[in-house]
C-alpha cells in the first residue's frame, strides 16, 4: 500500500529499535480508508507507527507482532485490530502466511460514540481480538479489500459504513485484549514485569490528559516515579520519549478535527492541547511535512470526510 508498507525483509528477528540503530522508527502520515496490496506477511525491518487503526484478519498460518513491549501472535481465522500509533512490527510468521489488512482513519474511530469502552481501550494500546468470526468474514474482507484497492470512491463509501458495522459486531460480541493473555514482556525480563506496568500506567495517562497542559514530568510523577527514571524506562520500551508520546496524541486529534470540522486553525492547535499556535505550527509541519490548512483541503479534496 502506498505511502504505508514498511520496506520488508526476511531476515533473523530484529531487537527493539533503541538497541540497533539500523532499524529506525518509521512514522507514516497516512490516514486514508484504506487496504494493503500485499497478502503475504513478511518480517519486517524495523516498527512503525500510523494515524489509522488497523484491522489484521489472518487468512493462513499464524504471525508475531512486537507490540507496545510484548510479542502478541495472531493466528489463523482471527481478527484483531489496533492503534497503528503503537509502534508495531510483525517480527515472525509462519512461512506462507497470509492476511488481509485494513486501515480505518482515526476521525471514523472517533465518531463511534457509543462504543467508549471499547474505543478508548484501542487509544490506551490494547490489540483487540474478536471472539466471534462469522462464516462469511472471509469472503468479506476478501471483498472489501478489492473495493478499497479499485480506488471506487462509491464502492469506498459502502466498505466504510459495512467495516464500521462490523467494528460494532465486535463490541457487542464480545473481545479481549492479547496483551493480557500473559506473554512474555518483549523489552524486559520476567524480573522487570513492575517496570511494565509503570510503562502501561504512563501511556494510560498519556492517552486520557494529553490534551491537557501537561509534561514528562507530570507524566511519571503521576504514577510515583522519579521523573528522570519514568522517561529513561518509558522510552527504552515504547521507543520514542514520552514528550514525544504527548505530541502525537496532540497532533493524532488535531488532523482528525481538521478533517471532520470546520473549526479554525487557531482552535484546533487550542483543542488539541497546544497552548501555541507557533508550537502546533512547528510540531504540525514535522510531522505531516504540510500546514494545517494545506493538509486540511489536500484530505477534503481527496473526499476525506466533511462535516
Amino acid at each position: 500500500m502506498e505511502n504505508i508498507q514498511p520496506i520488508l525483509r526476511d531476515e533473523s528477528v530484529p531487537v527493539h529499535p533503541d538497541h540497533d540503530p539500523r532499524h529506525p522508527l518509521v512514522i507514516f502520515g497516512d490516514h486514508r480508508f484504506c487496504a494493503g496490496e500485499c497478502l503475504a506477511v513478511n518480517r519486517m525491518a524495523g516498527p512503525h507507527m500510523h494515524s489509522q487503526v488497523e484491522l489484521n484478519f489472518v487468512l493462513s498460518g499464524h504471525m508475531t507482532y512486537w507490540f507496545d513491549g510484548r510479542e502478541l501472535t495472531i493466528d489463523h481465522g482471527r481478527l484483531c485490530l489496533f492503534w497503528g500509533m503503537i509502534p508495531h512490527q510483525v517480527i515472525d510468521r509462519m512461512e506462507g502466511t497470509t492476511f488481509i489488512c485494513l486501515y480505518i482513519p482515526m476521525s471514523v474511530f472517533l465518531g463511534l460514540a457509543n462504543l467508549k469502552r471499547f474505543r478508548d481501550a484501542v487509544f490506551r494500546g490494547a490489540m483487540i481480538e474478536a471472539l466471534e468470526i462469522r462464516p462469511y468474514d472471509r469472503d468479506i474482507f476478501m471483498r472489501w479489500r478489492e473495493e478499497l484497492l479499485s480506488g471506487d470512491k462509491g464502492l469506498t463509501e459502502i466498505v466504510r459504513n459495512e467495516l464500521t458495522a462490523r467494528v460494532l459486531r465486535i463490541e457487542r460480541d464480545g473481545w479481549r485484549d492479547l496483551r493480557r493473555e500473559g506473554t512474555a514482556i518483549a523489552s524486559f525480563s520476567e524480573s522487570e514485569s513492575e517496570r511494565f506496568d509503570h510503562i502501561e500506567r504512563m501511556l494510560r495517562y498519556v492517552a486520557e490528559h494529553a490534551l491537557e497542559d501537561i509534561s514528562a514530568e507530570d507524566v511519571g510523577r503521576s504514577i510515583g516515579l522519579h521523573p528522570n527514571y519514568a522517561m529513561t524506562i518509558f522510552k527504552r520500551a515504547v521507543g520514542h520519549t514520552i514528550n514525544q508520546a504527548i505530541t502525537r496524541h496532540r497532533l493524532d486529534t488535531a488532523q482528525s478535527l481538521l478533517i471532520s470540522t470546520d473549526l479554525s486553525i487557531l482552535d484546533v492547535a487550542f483543542e488539541s492541547g497546544f497552548r501555541s499556535v507557533s508550537r502546533f505550527y512547528e510540531a504540525f509541519g514535522e510531522r505531516f511535512s504540510d500546514k494545517p490548512s494545506s493538509f486540511r483541503r489536500q484530505m477534503r479534496s481527496k473526499g476525506a470526510p466533511s462535516p
